[in-house]
């Protein structure tokens, strides 16, 4: 059996062999690049090219060196302020520019951004606060009618690490983020391109997430590579519609790949077509990419759209499957090419190509980005299976991680011994090698884009005082792909509940709102396997898909 690849100091996660390592620098997939340094390029070839416009509430934007020189400012305030390499720090922005202003400011000093949502709560920031040792924290004052900056102080308050909340916006008691910048004091230690980067949420099955660690070298070439793939280039106008932090928005090609190919990104504060498609005609948008129920909301919308689409060349879909019905539907509704996006934070995204056959973009999820991306469609026994079958998906390659951060009981079960990831994916490979997606082997669901991990949210029904026993799963959902459905067994003599009094339950735990069942279905059993296990597949087949609750 091959020995687990060794932990670099430092990084806190099993990472490449050096053989492997060797390997992917001498095919030039790994270019020695730091983020903060591409930007540093980018700004000293073009200094007055836009990099990046923030239209809400009042336009405002960014040349190449405008951005480069904010983030050495803000770089030089947080320095100042004791933050150093190697520092975790929880940002939890909306679509604002000081999002990347901040995230670029962190990679020039080696700091490590820990990226969360907008969505998130009490429970997962206090965790991600906790677990990281962060020292600081950065919000907005406000976003959706949510007060972030008393979250903020909650969190503060139970995290002896966080010495820092800083706030895009009227700071409360915290520190306006306005207030940090400052002159640079002299070059910053930054960081190497083999090391950390930054840290992303992952989307498990258990109710505590594991940490995604990102070097600069792996994941600036999942940025270049899905550039060529989607012809990413200077004159390149992307939307970010969705969550900039989310991995989708951000290297498919995203933000970050759109920046690299010195490119014009385009920040959408919502990514309702009301929103987003003025901002598609005002900015002249060339290319975005939409998680599938938003797609289906854009469709619908498109064709009796008043405002001018014309620019719009390429939609890529992806962080769910896209039906194959769906996808049939939006070029016609739209004008624009589709590309299909299959991947995960952990590492390999595949993409349907500009020349594959319209059938096969329709009913595909695409070819990895990378010649030297190892996939292995396997049985329950590790053995692969041929070409059309059906099996979960392996995977390893130069941008795939050899394990998660701080995990090490978990990435002996999430990873083989000779440093295949086990994605958890369903799938058939087709002779050409395209993967079709036919959902998830764990339990996780996968609420358009969001990953829900069911033991989480069944440990917070629990903690109601009428509820025996709980089983989340999935429902299938013709908006959402999948929708959460909570049965709850009563406890013997207890007030009968309504499905809205288990919701509030939920929701006043802490959680984000996307965590929050759906539906909700009081029973008085669980259906079991032949060795007495709870059978969610029996739960699931019993659901109603469209039935609400």
């Amino acid at each position: 059996m091959t020995t687990p690849p060794a932990t670099t100091p430092g990084l806190d996660a099993p990472t490449w062999p050096e053989e492997f390592a060797a390997r992917y620098r001498a095919a030039g997939y790994w270019r020695g690049e730091t983020f903060g340094a591409v930007l540093r390029a980018r700004a000293a070839a073009h200094p007055d090219r836009t990099a990046l416009v923030d239209p809400a509430p009042d336009r405002r934007t960014w040349t190449y060196r405008e951005l480069d020189e904010a983030a050495d400012r803000m770089a030089a305030g947080f320095a100042a302020r004791g933050i150093t390499k190697g520092d975790r720090v929880v940002v939890q922005l909306p679509n604002v520019g000081e999002f990347l202003v901040v995230v670029f400011a962190l990679f020039r000093i080696g700091a490590l951004p820990v990226y969360a949502l907008p969505a998130h709560r009490d429970t997962e920031i206090a965790y991600f606060c906790a677990f990281t040792e962060a020292v600081a924290y950065v919000v907005p004052d406000r976003h959706a009618g949510f007060d972030h900056r008393a979250l903020a102080s909650r969190i503060k308050e139970r995290t002896p690490t966080l010495r820092h909340v800083f706030v895009a916006g009227e700071p409360g008691e915290h520190t306006a983020l306005a207030e940090v910048p400052c002159a640079p004091a002299g070059p910053l230690d930054g960081p190497e391109p083999h090391e950390l980067a930054f840290l992303q949420l992952s989307g498990g099955t258990t109710g505590v997430p594991k940490l995604i660690p990102r070097t600069h070298d792996d994941y600036g070439y999942s940025l270049w590579g899905s550039n060529e793939i989607c012809g990413v280039d200077a004159e390149t106008r992307f939307l970010v519609a969705l969550p900039a932090a989310h991995n989708f928005p951000m290297s498919s090609p995203g933000w970050l790949g759109v920046l690299y190919a010195g490119g014009t990104v385009v920040l959408c504060p919502r990514p309702d077509p009301a929103t987003a498609f003025p901002l598609i005609a005002q900015e002249r948008i060339t290319m975005t990419g939409l998680v599938p129920p938003l797609a289906l909301v854009w469709t619908e919308a498109g064709p009796d759209s008043e405002h001018d689409l014309s620019s719009l060349e390429l939609v890529l879909v992806g962080g769910a499957k896209f039906s194959a019905a769906a996808a049939r539907r939006l070029e016609p509704a739209l004008g624009c090419r589709l590309m299909q996006v299959f991947g995960m934070a952990e590492g390999l995204v595949n993409y349907t190509r500009r020349d594959d056959a319209p059938e096969t973009v329709v009913t595909t999820q695409g070819l990895p980005i990378s010649p030297d991306d190892e996939i292995r469609v396997v049985d329950d026994a590790d053995e692969d299976v041929p070409d059309g079958a059906f099996g979960h998906l392996l995977t390893r390659g130069p941008y795939t991680i050899r394990g998660y951060w701080r995990a090490p009981q978990h990435n002996a079960r999430a990873f083989t011994a000779d440093g295949f990831y086990r994605t958890g994916d369903i799938v058939r490979r087709t002779p050409t090698g395209h993967l079709v997606v036919e959902g998830r082997a764990k339990d996780q669901i996968n609420r358009g884009g969001e990953k829900v991990a069911p033991e989480e949210i069944e440990n917070i029904v629990l903690g109601h005082p009428s509820v025996h026993d709980v089983s989340v799963v999935a429902v299938a959902d013709a908006y959402l792909g999948e929708r959460t459905l909570a049965y709850v067994i009563l406890r013997a003599g207890a007030e009968p509940l309504k499905p809205v009094a288990v919701k509030r339950h939920v929701r006043q735990a802490g959680v984000a709102d996307y965590k929050v069942p759906d539906l909700v279905e009081f029973v008085d059993a669980f259906p079991q396997t032949g060795v007495g296990k709870v059978s969610k597949n029996g739960l699931r087949s019993a659901a109603a898909p469209t039935e609400q609750h």
